[in-house]
């Protein structure tokens, strides 16, 4: 049986040859990145250089951590070699504080080494849908629309309706999906998906009893063209006159678009532009989205075994949070938290649950790698 102290060698040993490794890497684009073969690539430029940033802090920190590491061993010769006490004094000061910042770096490269999620800068599809609960549920899958949409207005997001369908007179959604870019948009919603529950009194309750109702939220990446190919022999599209109130040319005119994914059985439909060919772009987009969230999904279904999130389990019918009007307060299921301030909440200040919940993902994660 290994001692503890080797085993954190070992550790410390896989550590260091995975920081070479980034910074050999990291050389490796910079050398890339300067050829003119590289900028003459539009799309490969990009993409290194978005690789090189993603790299630049890992390098940093462990170029900071090499420095620090060198002065720990020279203070630390000093302390022996000197006969000073006021120098000895000094030292062991300065050993100290070089040694918690030492601590600290080692902290944080750990961290940094966590691989991303490489759908974490991409932006969004938000889809929310009103669940059980009735017009109740419709009228609060329009407040999580609002949640968001401030949410998105205090990152200078921006949301645009791909497909909006609205329920009775009283201002609820019964289905809403919705485009969101910007930056970083994937990597802060995504653990947005899943069951939003809310307890309240509905404004159609007399007696002013408290009901339950729900809605769905889910949250894609939006796929670009090369990150799913979709073979047109594969599709099936189908035209039709948009329903519902609108402009003239509604219920004349074909523009609605369905189109049904043959392989995989995904449908999704857009009527909401005037243009059959706006129509058939958006609903391009969001099969893209559905198609590249599917294959997420599958992988991390491969994956199971080996770590089951508690953060983010990608089953859209897990209950995730649950918002209770009467008591002010807000419950995310995942990680047992519990706030009192549903009311900044609702009206978008999101920053503190999501990033509690970013913390609680690095957690699990760290916690794997040094399974």
């Amino acid at each position: 049986m290994q001692s503890i102290k080797s085993i954190f060698v070992l550790r410390d040993t896989v550590m260091f040859d995975k920081l070479e490794k980034v910074k050999e890497r990291y050389k490796e684009i910079e050398e890339l990145l300067n050829k003119p073969e590289t900028a003459n690539n539009q799309r490969e430029f990009r993409k290194l250089s978005k690789e090189y940033s993603d790299l630049t802090e890992i390098v940093n920190a462990y170029d900071e951590y090499n420095k620090v590491k060198l002065q720990l061993e020279e203070n630390k010769k000093l302390l022996y070699e000197t006969s000073d006490s006021e120098m000895k004094e000094l030292a062991l000061a300065e050993q100290e504080e070089l040694q918690q910042k030492f601590d600290r770096l080692e902290a944080d490269i750990k961290e940094l080494l966590i691989p991303k999620d490489p759908n974490d800068s991409k932006n969004a599809m938000l889809e929310i849908r009103a669940g059980t609960g009735g017009e109740e549920a419709a009228l609060f899958a329009a407040d999580l629309y609002r949640m968001y949409s401030r949410y998105a207005e205090k990152k200078r997001w921006k949301m645009e309706a791909v497909s909006f369908n609205e329920s009775s007179g009283l201002g609820g959604i019964k289905e809403a999906i919705i485009s969101v870019t910007g930056e970083d948009i994937y990597g802060n919603l995504k653990y947005e998906s899943g069951v939003h529950r809310v307890q309240r009194v509905p404004q159609t309750e007399a007696q002013g009893r408290v009901h339950t109702s729900a809605a769905s939220v889910a949250v894609l990446p939006e796929a670009d063209e090369v990150d799913v190919e979709i073979n047109s022999n594969d599709l099936k599209i189908d035209v039709f006159r948009s329903g519902g109130a609108g402009g003239q040319n509604v219920n004349k005119v074909e523009t609605a678009i369905r189109i049904t994914h043959i392989p995989t059985g995904v449908v999704v439909q857009c009527q909401d532009e005037r243009s059959q060919l706006k129509n058939k772009q958006k609903a391009m987009k969001i099969l893209r989205s559905r198609l590249l969230e599917a294959e997420i999904e599958k992988h991390d279904k491969e994956t199971a075994d080996k770590r089951k999130s508690m953060v983010r389990s990608g089953d859209r019918s897990d209950k995730i949070r649950t918002y209770n009007f009467p008591q002010n307060r807000v419950t995310d299921h995942r990680i047992g938290l519990t706030l009192y301030n549903l009311t900044q909440i609702i009206d978008g200040d999101l920053d503190e649950l999501i990033e509690k919940l970013k913390i609680a993902d690095r957690a699990e994660k760290l916690a794997e790698e040094n399974a």
